[in-house]
C-alpha cells in the first residue's frame, strides 16, 4: 500500500463528508474539531491531494425510475489490450453503466447497469452491448433486493495507521 500521509483530524473530515458532503465548513469544523479555516485548508488540501474526487448527490433509483439493476459479465472475444481497451471505452460510455470492473474469474468484466426495466434492458443488450464485436460472451445477473449501496468507505485500516504514526504524549 502506498504511503498516505492522513492524520487523525483528516480522517475525521472524510468520514464526515462522505456521511454528508453538504455540510458547511463551519458545521464540519465542529465535527472534528478545529476552527474554520484549519478545517477549510485541509479540505482543500484532502481535494488537490486526490483524496475527495468530487461531491453529488445520490439519487433514490426506484424515486428516478430506475426500477432494474442487472449486474453483466462481460468475456472479451480475443484477448489483447485492444479490445480490452475498447471495451473499457464502450462500457464507460454508456449513461445505464454506473460501475464497471475488469475483474478475474470466469468474466473479464462486471458491469452494474441500471435501467427502468426489463424491456429497457432488453434493448441496451440487443441493440448496443451485443453490437460491440470485441465481445464473446454476455450473462447477465438480475438484482432482487439491494442489501447495500452507495455506502462510504471503511477508513479503519488508515486510522490504525495514523495511531501508530502519531508520537506518544
Amino acid at each position: 500500500m502506498p504511503y498516505i500521509d492522513l492524520d487523525g483530524i483528516d480522517l475525521r473530515i472524510l468520514s464526515a463528508l462522505q456521511a454528508d458532503g453538504r455540510l458547511t465548513n463551519q458545521e464540519l469544523a465542529d465535527q472534528v474539531g478545529l476552527s474554520p479555516s484549519p478545517c477549510l485548508r485541509r479540505v482543500r488540501r484532502l481535494e488537490r491531494e486526490g483524496f475527495i474526487r468530487s461531491y453529488r448527490a445520490v439519487l433514490d433509483r426506484e424515486a428516478v425510475g430506475l426500477g432494474l439493476t442487472v449486474f453483466v459479465e462481460i468475456k472479451v472475444e480475443k484477448h489483447s489490450r485492444d479490445h480490452a481497451q475498447a471495451l473499457q471505452e464502450a462500457l464507460a460510455a454508456m449513461p445505464e453503466v454506473v460501475a464497471c470492473h475488469m475483474v478475474s474469474g470466469t468474466a473479464d468484466f462486471m458491469a452494474e447497469i441500471v435501467v427502468p426495466n426489463l424491456k429497457a434492458y432488453e434493448r441496451l443488450l440487443t441493440e448496443r452491448l451485443l453490437t460491440l464485436p470485441m465481445i464473446g460472451d454476455i450473462r447477465s445477473n438480475f438484482a432482487l433486493t439491494r442489501v447495500k449501496s452507495d455506502a462510504a468507505l471503511p477508513l479503519t485500516h488508515l486510522r490504525r495507521e495514523a495511531e501508530r504514526r502519531e508520537p506518544d504524549c
